[in-house]
């Protein structure tokens, strides 16, 4: 029982750390990457379709992003869903890819999105702290049921206790990284 409820609080919390490292790949560093194009949704066919699904990506400089679509047919619906995306792109397209050149980073958008990087950090660590209250209930129910010692319990919640430090301490590793990311000029 109390396996049970550790082995789930453990998921749960590997899981909002995943969250974490995919929104911190969602924010803009000096060199384009693909994953700030994740969040990115094209209406290919009337259907939203994530831009991740219907184009390759490639880097040939750091600020140059070169969009190839699978399906010729969707180039224009993938320039318009660059263009009304909140990444601040111009794509342009050459009738084969979409070329996206990301304008330089000021000081004052840094700053935004290291405060942008701070606010998802938080989020992620509440969602641990969420998910260690509610495996905690769970201990405290079986203990006072009497389904389980209070010697387990206690054990079981030192133990919740270690995981959600672990989990909180590689948000706040992959927090300062980007940080480190964003402030590199």
């Amino acid at each position: 029982m109390i396996e049970d409820a550790l082995f789930e609080a453990e998921e749960k919390m590997d899981k909002a750390v995943e969250v974490a490292k995919e929104n911190f790949a969602g924010i803009r560093t000096g060199r384009v990457n693909p994953g700030l194009f994740s969040k990115v949704m094209v209406d290919y066919y009337g259907a939203p379709t994530p831009l991740q699904q219907l184009a390759s990506f490639q880097t040939p400089e750091a600020r140059v992003m070169l969009v190839a679509p699978f399906d010729k047919g969707a180039m224009g619906a993938i320039e318009s869903a660059l263009r009304d995306s909140d990444l601040g792109a111009n794509p342009s397209n050459d009738g084969n890819v979409i070329r996206i050149v990301m304008p330089e980073l000021t000081e004052e958008r840094r700053k935004e999105y290291i405060k942008l990087a701070h606010s998802q950090g938080e989020e992620a660590k509440v969602s641990i702290r969420h998910v260690r209250r509610h495996a905690k209930d769970q201990i405290d129910k079986l203990v006072k049921d009497g389904e389980v010692g209070e010697d387990e319990g206690t054990r079981a919640e030192k133990e919740l206790d270690t995981l959600t430090k672990k989990h909180t301490e590689t948000v706040d590793t992959l927090l300062k990284h980007k940080e480190a990311e964003l402030s590199e000029v």
